[in-house]
């Protein structure tokens, strides 16, 4: 049996197709889980998985920064980013410290297609 977990999800302009086909090839595995995202990609996934998706203000105005907080305060278990190394982002000292924090608290996280898929088949006992 899967224990749920809380999952964190943010993608950059550039990748948030990507992850929305992503999470929906994978739903079923993401079922069981609490999702919460920065602002559009959470309710681009919370409309394309037809289910609840807390979200977050949107990157760019604190999104990434409120994550980050709430990962350093053990109430994310989780993280899944697919950023867009290619395009410089006007909040990426924001960008960075999420993932800083993210190594500092020793959170799990996956930063592209296949370490997501992999990382959720572990999370969810299937490695």
């Amino acid at each position: 049996m899967t224990v749920p977990l809380r999952i964190a999800l943010v993608a950059h302009d550039h990748r948030k197709e990507q992850m929305t086909a992503w999470a929906l090839r994978h739903a079923e595995l993401l079922a069981p889980h609490a999702l919460s995202a920065t602002g559009t990609t959470g309710r681009r996934l919370s409309e394309a998985l037809g289910r609840d998706v807390h979200c977050y203000l949107s990157g760019p105005m604190g999104g990434d920064l409120q994550i980050g907080a709430h990962l350093a305060e053990k109430q994310l278990d989780a993280l899944f980013f697919f950023w867009d190394p290619l395009t410089a982002q006007p909040h990426d000292p924001d960008v960075k410290a999420l993932l800083r924090v993210a190594v500092l608290w020793d959170v799990p996280f996956a930063c592209n297609e296949t370490s997501a898929t992999l990382l959720l088949r572990a999370l969810s006992g299937l490695a």
